[in-house]
């Protein structure tokens, strides 16, 4: 489906605008957004949306110490509760619908919802807390959805390479990763350009396979 509708490259600019739905829109792919709390998934669905993006951010209180692990981004005041949304024309009739599941522990229950009826995903790794990449990681492959790694630079920490992370994260080679930053717009839309390229690639290789 993928590979009839668009030829994934830069010259599937996204709309500068933020502009209608196309009346033409016929395609509808639905991408979900997984990573550790504090990662940046809320971050790169924002700064990727061609529409306002729905999100159910909440001030964290009292009540979360101890409870939300946040060593590592002591600095965060505000917590994803349910999901966020937004939206992506790529061309006149294809359109990605991203859904940004929350990070903590405590939510996890609504992924296996989010996954339902989902095209593929990004797993959003922050380097700091690498270890909390393991539960997206383990959730998509037992639901089969195909995903490719985004590691969100950061402050352009460079410490650790991409092979040094995919070994550390024991991820086949065949497992797409890249570098993003999730607050950079053009980087976000190469992540989902990486995940199209992907979906892309398997359906070929399922179509020529005997």
């Amino acid at each position: 489906m993928v590979s009839e509708s668009c030829e994934v490259s830069e010259s599937c600019e996204l709309p500068a605008q933020r502009t209608p739905l196309a009346d033409a829109a016929e395609t509808g792919l639905k991408i979900v957004v997984v990573g550790g709390f504090g990662v940046g998934k809320t971050t790169l669905v924002r700064s990727v949306s061609e529409i306002r993006p729905l999100n159910t951010e909440e001030v964290m209180t009292q009540a979360g110490v101890g409870v939300d692990e946040t060593s590592g981004v002591d600095a965060k005041t505000t917590t994803t509760v349910a999901f966020d949304f937004g939206r992506i024309s790529l061309n006149e009739r294809i359109v990605l619908y991203l859904f940004g599941a929350p990070g903590q522990e405590r939510f996890w229950f609504l992924w296996d919802r989010l996954f339902s009826g989902t095209l593929g995903a990004v797993v959003l790794v922050d380097t700091r807390r690498m270890d909390d990449s393991w539960y997206a990681i383990d959730r998509l492959e037992h639901h089969g959805t195909p995903f490719v790694v985004a590691v969100n630079r950061f402050d352009d920490d460079l410490t650790h390479s991409l092979d040094e992370i995919r070994q550390a994260l024991a991820l086949p080679e065949h497992i797409p990763m890249v570098d993003c930053d999730a607050r950079v717009r053009r980087s976000s839309k190469n992540v989902l350009i990486t995940l199209v390229d992907h979906l892309r690639t398997m359906a070929i290789a399922r179509e020529t396979t005997p």
